[in-house]
């Protein structure tokens, strides 16, 4: 059995996340311990006691759900993937798992990212939106049309699973595309509770500071190879991982294409590290005959 270890990204966080593993686990324990030293305040207090609004500010989830992953995976006795992905955020756990980087490098990179997308998003209004039950092709179709027609930024930001694809961009183009979407048969077109249009072309000053932090960060090479969001495949070469890491604030999250990927490469055992059980349920809408599971 081929086994592939996936990690989540924003929007799995939940308040007393990673409090059991802290309390039993005396390398977890000191494994927070560590990031609360790194971030210079204790993000434990936020994940076991902080409200659902403090959890969901981006300079906090993203450092609190990769803390989790990366923690819930070191509790799993002779994990040896054969393969590792991770949905947007969940990249940077799946390159610790995989030895790419160090759990101190990646958490300051996690933590420059998250500001870093704090800042573009304050720079310019923007949103996301979930398509359900429209064709990709087609949503991709009308995002073209409405850039073409209006100059509004709207693109394909996640591709989550056939039949749930999460759009990105301006405000007025999101509410634009929403309609059309809805007029040409999504069963929903609904805007999200989000505070920016991640994964678009609006994250690039995001990326550019994104970058310089990338560029100065040490990448290893990988004891298993890493299904990356923007190409959707296997790869291995440190130089290349650290380009896709970098294009992935601005380009699309092709999960749908990256389980199919591992598929093909054999995986039939996917195992969730982390808060909450989104991926798994996304896996098996892709492949119904996969075997999931999680471990949080």
């Amino acid at each position: 059995m081929i086994h592939a270890y996936i990690f989540p990204g924003q929007g799995s966080q939940f308040s007393g996340m990673g409090k059991n593993l802290y309390e039993s686990n005396a390398f977890v324990k000191n494994l927070f311990e560590k990031a609360n030293d790194i971030l210079g305040f204790r993000i434990s207090d936020v994940m076991f006691t902080g409200t659902d609004d403090e959890l969901k500010q981006t300079n906090i989830t993203q450092p609190a759900i990769f803390l989790h992953s990366v923690a819930a995976f070191r509790t799993i006795e002779n994990a040896r993937p054969a393969m590792v992905a991770g949905h947007s955020l969940g990249e940077f756990s799946a390159l610790v798992a995989n030895g790419v980087l160090d759990f101190d490098d990646a958490l300051r990179l996690v933590s420059i990212r998250a500001k870093a997308m704090q800042k573009a998003c304050e720079l310019q209004p923007s949103t996301m939106a979930a398509v359900l039950a429209l064709a990709d092709e087609k949503v991709e179709e009308i995002c073209t049309d409405i850039q073409t027609e209006t100059g509004e930024i709207v693109v394909p930001a996640n591709y989550n699973c056939p039949g749930q694809l999460v759009i990105s961009g301006s405000i007025r183009g999101i509410e634009i595309a929403c309609e059309r979407m809805k007029a040409a048969g999504a069963k929903r077109a609904l805007v999200l509770p989000v505070g920016g249009a991640f994964h678009s072309p609006l994250m690039a000053p995001a990326k550019e500071e994104l970058a310089a932090a990338i560029e100065a960060t040490a990448f290893h090479f990988p004891n298993c190879p890493v299904y990356q969001n923007v190409v959707a495949k296997a790869v291995t070469e440190p130089d290349e991982i650290k380009q896709n890491l970098i294009d992935q604030l601005t380009g699309a999250v092709r999960w749908t294409q990256s389980v199919q990927a591992m598929v093909a490469d054999g995986a039939t055992q996917f195992t969730e590290s982390g808060p909450g059980k989104v991926l798994q349920g996304l896996v098996q809408k892709v492949y119904k005959e996969a075997v999931v599971n999680g471990v949080n």
